[in-house]
């Protein structure tokens, strides 16, 4: 298990035709050696798994990734968990350049997003 740094841009889509890299995701999360995020070792670094949220003409937001029941969710305040945004089966997915991910934002939109660097942390 190690500890990285996974950088997401927001695909190509009816909304985005050519994808936009002024619209995505940048989090820590420990990734065992399948790429495959590692929810033991998150119970061991929940501190360290931070999410910066960037998006063209939006505040940045920052917050933690949380494990739910068999799912994960990007969570930017503890106490209130209308701006939580739910990663669509993380469980399964392999966090390597060139995927994708789905993440439903706190609006109950749903986009996919590219995996467009995975990279050692610290």
């Amino acid at each position: 298990m190690a500890l990285y740094r996974v950088h997401l841009n927001v695909a190509r889509s009816e909304q985005y035709p050519s994808g936009s890299s002024e619209c995505g995701y940048e989090f820590i999360v420990p990734l065992d050696g399948q790429m495959q995020l590692d929810p033991e070792a998150w119970k061991n670094h929940k501190d360290d798994c931070t999410v910066h949220r960037f998006w063209e003409d939006e505040a940045d937001l920052r917050g933690h990734l949380r494990h739910v029941g068999k799912g994960w969710k990007f969570d930017y305040d503890k106490s209130d968990d209308e701006d939580d945004e739910l990663l669509f089966k993380l469980d399964r997915h392999k966090l390597a350049e060139g995927e994708y991910v789905s993440i439903t934002e706190s609006d109950g939109e749903m986009h996919t997003f590219k995996v467009m660097a995975v990279r050692p942390y610290p």
